[in-house]
Formats: C-alpha cells, sequence, structure tokens
C-alpha cells in the first residue's frame, strides 16, 4: 500500500483532531473535580474552625429606682422589701421636695442631685432604697408629718409592729450637690441626721397612733386653700357670737345684772 507525502503529512493533524474533543471534555472534567474538591476543602476548613465565644463585658447597672410616696401607698412602699424574719433594719432614703407653691422653684438643684446620686446607688453596696415625696401634689401626706420641702428624711423599717426610727435633715436648695449626698451616705445616720421624737413621727407619735395625723393633714390643707378674707369674716363672726353669748339678752351682764344706770335728777353726780 502506497501513501502520499500528503497523506503522511495529514496524520498528525488528523490524530489532533482526534484528541481535541476528548481532551476537551477531560479538561472539563478536571475543573469540576478541582472546583467541587475545592469547596469541599472549604466546607471542610469552615466546619474544623473553632468557634470562639465572644467576650462578656460588664455593663453598668441603671440608676437605682426611686419610689413616689403618695397618701395612698406610702407605707406599703416602705414596707415593701421588709421580710418578716430579718433583724437589720431596711433603709429608706425619702427626698421631701416640691414645686413652685411649697418651695418657689428652688428645689430643682435638689432634684437633680438626687436623681445624680440613684446612679451612684446603684453601684455601692448595701445602698439605702430611695423615695421622692412631692409635697405639692401630696400635701396631705406632708401635713400629716409636719414635712417640708428641702429635706431627706431616712426611715429604718424592721418588721411591724417594731418601731421605726425616723432621721431627717434639711438641705441647702442653693448649694446641694450630688457629692453632698454622698458624703451623708459615707458616714452614719445619727451623726448627720436628727431624730425625729414628737408628735409628728409618721410610726411612733401619739398622733399616727390615734389615727389623728390624717385627719389632721386634711384640716390643715382646708385652713391653706382658704382665703384670708374668708379666714377674717369667719374668725370675726365666732368672736361675735361668743360676745352675744356673754352678754345675754337685751345687753345684760353675766349674773343677771343690768346696764348702769345713769344717775338720779339732782344727784351731783349728774
Amino acid at each position: 500500500m502506497r501513501f502520499s507525502t500528503t497523506a503522511v503529512l495529514a496524520l498528525p493533524l488528523f490524530a489532533a483532531a482526534a484528541e481535541s474533543p476528548f481532551e476537551q471534555y477531560k479538561a472539563k472534567f478536571q475543573n469540576f473535580l478541582s472546583s467541587f474538591g475545592a469547596s469541599t476543602a472549604s466546607t471542610a476548613e469552615k466546619v474544623a474552625e473553632p468557634v470562639v465565644a465572644p467576650l462578656k463585658t460588664k455593663t453598668k447597672s441603671g440608676p437605682k429606682k426611686i419610689e413616689n410616696l403618695t397618701l395612698q401607698n406610702w407605707n406599703e412602699t416602705l414596707y415593701a422589701p421588709v421580710k418578716p424574719d430579718q433583724t437589720t433594719p431596711e433603709e429608706w432614703w425619702v427626698l421631701v421636695t416640691g414645686g413652685n407653691k411649697t418651695c418657689f422653684g428652688r428645689c430643682v438643684q435638689l432634684e437633680t442631685a438626687f436623681n445624680e446620686t440613684a446612679v451612684k446607688f446603684a453601684n455601692i453596696p448595701k445602698s439605702p432604697h430611695l423615695a421622692r415625696l412631692n409635697c405639692e401634689d401630696e400635701t396631705i401626706l406632708c401635713n400629716s408629718w409636719s414635712a417640708s420641702a428641702g429635706a431627706i428624711w431616712v426611715f429604718d423599717i424592721l418588721p411591724a409592729p417594731a418601731p421605726v426610727d425616723v432621721y431627717w435633715k434639711p438641705l441647702n436648695l442653693s448649694s446641694v450637690t450630688t457629692q453632698t449626698i454622698l458624703d451623708l451616705q459615707a458616714k452614719p445616720v445619727k451623726d448627720n441626721f436628727r431624730l425625729i421624737d414628737s408628735y409628728w413621727h409618721p410610726y411612733n407619735g401619739p398622733l399616727a397612733k390615734y389615727n389623728l395625723a390624717v385627719p389632721l393633714g386634711y384640716f390643715l390643707w382646708a385652713l391653706n386653700i382658704v382665703p384670708s378674707w374668708a379666714m377674717m369674716l369667719i374668725v370675726s363672726f365666732f368672736s361675735r357670737s361668743m360676745m352675744n353669748r356673754q352678754m345675754g339678752p337685751n345687753g345684760q351682764r353675766p349674773g343677771g345684772v343690768g346696764p348702769a344706770r345713769a344717775a338720779a335728777p339732782g344727784d351731783a353726780r349728774s
């Protein structure tokens, strides 16, 4: 069999043409395997990668809660954290404040300092409980305690019926700061506050024991809302009524003695 030179030269071209489809599919298959292996390896690396727990950071606690005392809830609020068998009293610091009528708007600085102290007390162990009494909103309660705006009252509460020690301290409304209140808390209460031992004591006083404090608070509240001119009329009417009772009917004096007689005619006194 004879092969021409052209045929011999064309054999490599036919071989290349015959191998090119196979090589093309082979390359695609290798690329597929390589991509599959890469994805598998990356997945394995992700699974094998250790999970690092997030660091726990200490967050500052918020301000200590300040309770608002009213005529209806003040006793229950002060006794709320007290346990029946505890022997150490629960300490409450009550800010007695007011508005434009009770402290002429000068309590703003005091309330600001007290609110900032609540933030500081949240980070102080065994700091006292905090409450607020607004004498402009709770006039009757303030009257029943004989409490005035611009002071801090401290209550040491033990399980009932144990006596309750109450202290108070007036504060300078123009110079009080957060540090002022913190300095008071850093020392024993007895060194900075005055013990209340009077008829107006909210728990131990005679008015509280005989349930007369709140009625007296209402009475003082009524006196405050009566205008001055109306009070003068009431006093005048009451004094006239008392004078008429003493004089008796027809202007007679007590004991039946009538009015003084005029001197007789021809008397030297006439």
